[in-house]
């Protein structure tokens, strides 16, 4: 599998069948250029996850992607005329060769029950990747590549690094860092390596470019 890592919670995922992009939001850049797109899947609707202004149009340069979202974000798109699938956990979507489990269901607490909203968990090919947006959902089976969140209002760097050491993913990939500074980046990043379980690697993609993985 070819991933793009287009900054906090954005990826592109080749997986030689489909061409797949996640959560194109308010803090990740250059994903408006990308054709020849599958599906966009968005985990929910914060804005660092879907972005409104720039969405229509990565939709329009990709006429035959399909546009899939939660629940709750289904007066977003509405209000923006889009045609979507509407994503509830369970559910198995195909796109060419690829399939796409939805699991999870839950945006994590940030505190007293907030913020209450759905959230969709993407598990492609059976474990080949997951992104569990703002969740640390697991995927109940072995997985290859997980995108795993490593800041957040909801987070806290021992949680991130305690899903790591549970799933036991073979390359973990660091997501959803954008409102990190470049420093608190790096000692997310040590810590990642420092705890990391045996057979586990850790992959930071540099922005923009296409890694095998």
């Amino acid at each position: 599998m070819h991933i793009v890592h287009f900054g906090h919670a954005c990826v592109l995922l080749d997986t030689g069948s489909a061409r797949i992009m996640i959560d194109p939001g308010t803090l990740s850049t250059g994903f408006e250029q990308t054709e020849g797109l599958d599906a966009v899947l968005i985990t929910h609707q914060h804005a660092d996850h879907i972005d409104e202004a720039k969405l229509p149009a990565l939709l329009a340069a990709n006429p035959g992607a399909k546009l899939v979202v939660d629940p709750d974000t289904v007066g977003i798109v509405q209000k923006l005329g889009l045609d979507h699938i509407v994503a509830g956990v369970g559910d198995k979507l195909t796109f060419g060769g690829t399939t796409v489990d939805v699991i999870g269901g839950e945006h994590a607490e940030i505190y007293e029950g907030k913020p209450g909203i759905t959230n969709a968990g993407y598990l492609v090919d059976d474990g080949a990747f997951l992104h569990p947006g703002d969740s640390l959902v697991r995927p109940g089976r072995d997985l290859d590549v997980l995108g795993v969140p490593v800041s957040a209002p909801w987070l806290k760097m021992g949680e991130a690094l305690d899903y790591v050491r549970e799933v036991k993913p073979r390359v973990a990939m660091p997501i959803h860092e954008g409102v990190n500074s470049d420093l608190g980046n790096m000692l997310v990043l040590n810590w990642l390596k420092m705890t990391k379980p045996e057979g586990t690697e850790v992959v930071k993609l540099a922005h923009g470019e296409a890694t095998k993985v």
